[in-house]
């Protein structure tokens, strides 16, 4: 599943944001998440943003076209490539203020109220708590959420379900980002 997020895989990524879209229908916290008003910001990859393909974008686009109909924003680029975490030892992953240091976020031309940055995959929230905090400063007033399609979860014994949508928090903790779950 992941590689066809990574992939931007053509027949996939439109059935997991269909997924995404229909359970919205059922599920308060999706719906008030993509709620009217709201501009979907994808957050960049590991490389410069004009090097490299956007997972994050890809999937922003496909869930605005399967039925959220809200803006796609590209307001946050990578200046700089960062090392990539997927293939990287834990140690070696960038730190919440790497990430921070290689985003640069365009200010809005019209009031923005609501954002809710797209990511692909979640695994310690790193990435998205850096993007949250450069958005902030171009954008102090706007309510800032965030949405991966995919959370690792480490090592499992048991899995109830594949598809387990879960409503959390990242915050800064003890010098890192901590994600609840």
């Amino acid at each position: 599943m992941c590689e066809r997020v990574k992939t931007s895989h053509p027949l996939w990524l439109p059935r997991y944001a269909g997924t995404v879209y229909r359970s919205s229908l059922q599920d308060q916290r999706l719906s008030s998440l993509f709620a009217r008003g709201a501009a979907l910001v994808p957050v960049p990859g590991s490389a410069r943003t004009s090097d490299a393909s956007w997972p994050a974008l890809e999937l922003a686009v496909v869930l605005s076209e399967v039925g959220f109909s809200l803006p796609v924003w590209t307001c946050l680029r990578r200046r700089y490539a960062v090392t990539k975490s997927a293939t990287a030892a834990g140690s070696a992953r960038p730190s919440v203020q790497q990430h921070f240091d290689s985003f640069v976020a365009m200010p809005a031309i019209t009031p923005v109220q609501r954002i809710v940055l797209i990511d692909d995959v979640v695994t310690k929230g790193r990435t998205l708590l850096a993007a949250a905090a450069r958005l902030r400063n171009v954008l102090p007033d706007a309510d800032i959420r965030a949405f991966a399609l995919i959370r690792t979860q480490g090592y499992a014994h048991h899995m109830e379900h594949l598809q387990e949508p879960c409503q959390g928090v990242i915050r800064w903790a003890g010098g890192d980002a901590r994600r609840e779950p």
